[in-house]
């Protein structure tokens, strides 16, 4: 068998990433820069996906959604998106975890398969994405995707993962580790640029749960914003 057709959306960060899987094998994937107008993009980025794959919208056999934590808007955009299919179509619809897919993807990126060769066992992988000033959204993972440390809100100082570094190599990656490199100068902390939230990192975790029939309530599923939403007020009032 070749398994489900699913669509997965990834909205949670400023990219826009589309992809189609046939149960493990990625057909077609569609992705911006970081352009943030999922609003404008998401839809087209579906047609173009699905005609890249030469399927029809109508043979998918379910949509995921990367749930977060990530961007407030960016989330809501992509799960209102993925529910309008599930129930147009009635078919299910799968969330998993931002920063889980990141691990999963990770380990092709030739830097942190170096790392992997170098410490093996020993190297956590850490994505993290920017929750503005020096807040990240950070999870831990072991190269098995055991979860180490659940994902959380971390304000970073120069002691922040201290016992985890000292007894492990950790890879930090992500648009959150930009700003940590500066400031977690140990010998145990790698930190790999270049490595973004992207629809394709979903297929194996989302695979995993469709076979076990882990599905939302199209009804009642939220995203995991993690965080309450705060609305900024404009300094200069606009007529």
């Amino acid at each position: 068998m070749k398994g489900p057709l699913i669509l997965h959306i990834e909205t949670a960060t400023d990219i826009c990433s589309v992809a189609l899987s046939e149960g493990d094998r990625l057909l077609s994937l569609v992705e911006s820069g970081p352009e943030r107008s999922h609003a404008t993009l998401l839809n087209r980025f579906i047609r173009k996906a699905m005609a890249d794959a030469g399927r029809e919208l109508s043979s998918i056999n379910g949509v995921a959604i990367s749930k977060g934590p990530g961007s407030y808007t960016g989330l809501r955009i992509g799960v209102s998106t993925a529910k309008g299919i599930t129930y147009a179509l009635e078919i299910p619809l799968l969330a998993s975890g931002t920063l889980e897919n990141m691990a999963h993807g990770a380990s092709a990126h030739p830097e942190i398969q170096a790392l992997i060769a170098k410490y093996g066992d020993n190297l956590l992988l850490c994505p993290m994405l920017d929750a503005r000033r020096m807040e990240v959204y950070a999870a831990f993972f072991s190269l098995k995707m055991d979860p180490v440390k659940d994902v959380s809100a971390d304000i970073i100082a120069q002691d922040s993962y201290s016992e985890l570094l000292q007894s492990h190599h950790i890879c930090f990656f992500g648009n959150g580790s930009d700003k940590c490199a500066q400031i977690l100068n140990h010998p145990h902390a790698h930190f790999v640029k270049g490595v973004h939230p992207s629809a394709k990192d979903m297929i194996v975790p989302v695979l995993k749960m469709y076979k076990q029939n882990q599905f939302e309530n199209v009804a009642y599923f939220e995203p995991f914003y993690l965080k309450d939403f705060i609305a900024t007020i404009p300094k200069r009032k606009v007529l």
